[in-house]
C-alpha cells in the first residue's frame, strides 16, 4: 500500500477541515468520491448536502455515488467512478450495513485501488470502523470481522458518547491495538508511519 488511510471519530465534513485539507493536498486530489453507504436507511442526502458544501470550503470537487446496497457495489458504472478518483470518503452511522453490502465487491476492491495508487481513503464515524479489522460491533461493543482495508488495529469512534462500562467491556475484549477517536480525532495510516491527530488515544496495546 502506498496510500494513506484516515479514520475520523466523527463530525463527517464539519469537524475536520484542517486535516481533510492537509490530506487531500498531500495525495493531490481534485476530486473526492464520497459513499453515504453507512446511511442507507438514514438520511444519505444530508451527508451529501454536508459534502457538497465541504468541498466548496476546501476546494475540491465532490461526486456522491449512491452505493446503497450490494447490487450497487458491483455496478461497473459505480466500479470506474471509485477507481478514477484520488480519494474517498466513506460516511454514515451503520457499520455493519456498510460491510454487508462492500465485503467482497468489485467497488471495495477500486477503494484498494485508491490506496495502491497513493491516494486517499477515509472513513468516518461508524464507517471508520468498518474499514478495519476487526470491527467494533455497535450492537455491543464486541469485535466482529470488519472490511479489512486496515488489518490488525480496531477503532472506538465517536469514544466520547461511550459509557465508562460499555468501554470498560470493549477494551477488555480486544486482542489488538485499539485506538479511541473522538469527534474531531483522526487515525492517519500512511505507508511508513502512524499519525494521531486531535485527541486520538491508543487505549490498548501498541500501534504496529
Amino acid at each position: 500500500m502506498t496510500g494513506t488511510i484516515a479514520l475520523q471519530g466523527g463530525g463527517p465534513f464539519v469537524a475536520n477541515d484542517e486535516l481533510d485539507r492537509r490530506l487531500l493536498t498531500s495525495v493531490a486530489a481534485e476530486r473526492v468520491v464520497v459513499l453515504p453507504t453507512a446511511d442507507a436507511f438514514e438520511q444519505p442526502a444530508d451527508l451529501v448536502e454536508l459534502a457538497m458544501t465541504w468541498g466548496e470550503r476546501l476546494g475540491v470537487q465532490v461526486e456522491a455515488l449512491m452505493v446503497m446496497q450490494r447490487h450497487d457495489a458491483e455496478d461497473p458504472g459505480a466500479v470506474e467512478v471509485v477507481r478514477s478518483a484520488r480519494a474517498a470518503y466513506l460516511v454514515g452511522d451503520s457499520a455493519l450495513h456498510l460491510r454487508s453490502t462492500l465485503k467482497e465487491t468489485p467497488v471495495f476492491d477500486a477503494l484498494g485501488e485508491i490506496l495502491a495508487g497513493g491516494g486517499l481513503v477515509t472513513g468516518v464515524g461508524s464507517s471508520a470502523t468498518a474499514l478495519c479489522d476487526p470491527m467494533l460491533d455497535q450492537r455491543g461493543g464486541a469485535f466482529t470481522l470488519g472490511l479489512g482495508l486496515l488489518r490488525g488495529v480496531a477503532v472506538i469512534p465517536m469514544a466520547e458518547t461511550r459509557s465508562a462500562d460499555r468501554r470498560a467491556r470493549t477494551l477488555s475484549l480486544a486482542n489488538t491495538p485499539v485506538v479511541e477517536l473522538p469527534t474531531g480525532a483522526a487515525l492517519v495510516k500512511r505507508p511508513d508511519s502512524w499519525e494521531l491527530v486531535g485527541e486520538a488515544e491508543v487505549v490498548h496495546g501498541d500501534l504496529p
